[in-house]
């Protein structure tokens, strides 16, 4: 039987009669229960508006930043936005997808598209994480070299590095993706060659690129510049500003981690069945037909929550809509830009002043 897979979290269905598990139903979507289908449909349906929305947001405020003096920062969070922005825009496909029960309607070229626009932006939305977190320590570590024009030429070269890399990352899914009848039902799955390595191998590429190597070079990064504000503050006294630093890097390390965690937990465990490094049971069954896609929903509210980590709660953007509401409430206020350092920021932070 060939190796399959549904994105969407929909995994191991069995064959009905069957009165025991077979290896070749670890791949098979499962029948999860009416109401979770509903629930996982209107969670992607909720998480696609506030996404929207929130990218959305994140385009209008830049665009008003882009006049000012562009950061690095602001460069990788536009991309951000645009990897999160084409990223929900394919969960209504998927929340219709669950509601029919995982049954695919809209036919096999819109199966590989759908598909691998979801993959290859959940790469892209990782990678850019990433190179904001190295770019956030290196713009503090050299905040007193003005190299603003290299600069900005480097980071247009390393954004389309990125999604040169999440392109290529995604190629398997493009290549494999294909409408499947499973069971008399037409499912949009990934359909590999005889053998379960290729599905293990796919898992494995997934957990290193999209999670391991990311995880690890944000902590590094973040912990460096935690070091760096902790040995600069030693002698000036900020506490404040050492506690802001600490809470705000806490904040995107672990809802990076809790976002994707468990959902690649449960991903590496299906790879270790199909190595048969562990056994597996009905426990592994239960967990991908009911734990499964709830981990799904919570990778994909990621792309509602990076609008909010990385642009809506930096005090520079808060003080902007502060400024535009006051403007637009009629109130005559003057507002001025004044250029100032920000240790948690990059190399330009812009500070709207009410005078």
């Amino acid at each position: 039987m060939d190796e399959i897979f549904n994105y969407s979290g929909a995994l191991n269905r069995s064959s009905p009669g069957d009165e025991k598990f077979s290896f070749e139903d670890i791949d098979v979507s499962a029948d999860g229960t009416p109401i979770l289908r509903i629930l996982i449909s209107v969670v992607y349906s909720v998480v696609c508006a506030v996404g929207l929305v929130g990218n959305l947001l994140v385009f209008f405020l830049m665009r008003i930043r882009q006049g000012r003096k562009r950061s690095t920062i602001n460069v990788f969070i536009i991309n951000l936005a645009v990897t999160d922005f084409q990223f929900v825009l394919t969960l209504p496909f998927w929340a219709v997808d669950t509601a029919l029960d995982f049954s695919w309607p809209f036919g096999d070229a819109m199966c590989k598209i759908i598909l691998s626009i979801t993959v290859m932006n959940m790469y892209a939305s990782v990678f850019f994480l990433t190179a904001m977190s190295v770019t956030r320590y290196w713009s503090v570590a050299s905040a007193l070299k003005k190299k603003t024009y290299r600069r900005s030429r480097c980071v247009k070269w390393v954004c389309a590095v990125l999604w040169v890399a999440a392109t290529v990352a995604t190629a398997p899914t493009a290549i494999f993706s294909a409408v499947t009848v499973v069971a008399g039902e037409k499912l949009c799955l990934l359909r590999f060659p005889e053998g379960h390595d290729w599905l293990a191998l796919y898992h494995i590429q997934k957990i290193l690129i999209a999670f391991i190597i990311p995880m690890l070079i944000v902590c590094i990064n973040y912990v460096m510049l935690l070091r760096f504000v902790r040995q600069r503050s030693m002698g000036s006294s900020n506490p404040k500003r050492r506690s802001r630093v600490t809470k705000s890097v806490a904040i995107v390390v672990l809802s990076f981690f809790c976002c994707w965690m468990p959902n690649h937990a449960i991903t590496f465990w299906g790879v270790l069945v199909k190595f048969n490094a562990v056994n597996w049971d009905k426990a592994y069954y239960m967990v991908h037909t009911y734990v499964f896609p709830v981990t799904v929903c919570l990778a994909h509210a990621n792309s509602c929550l990076n609008p909010v980590l990385y642009c809506l709660m930096r005090p520079e953007i808060r003080k902007m809509l502060s400024g535009l509401r006051d403007r637009k409430g009629g109130g005559g206020a003057d507002v001025r830009f004044d250029y100032v350092p920000d240790i948690i920021k990059p190399e330009t932070c812009w500070i709207w002043r009410i005078k």
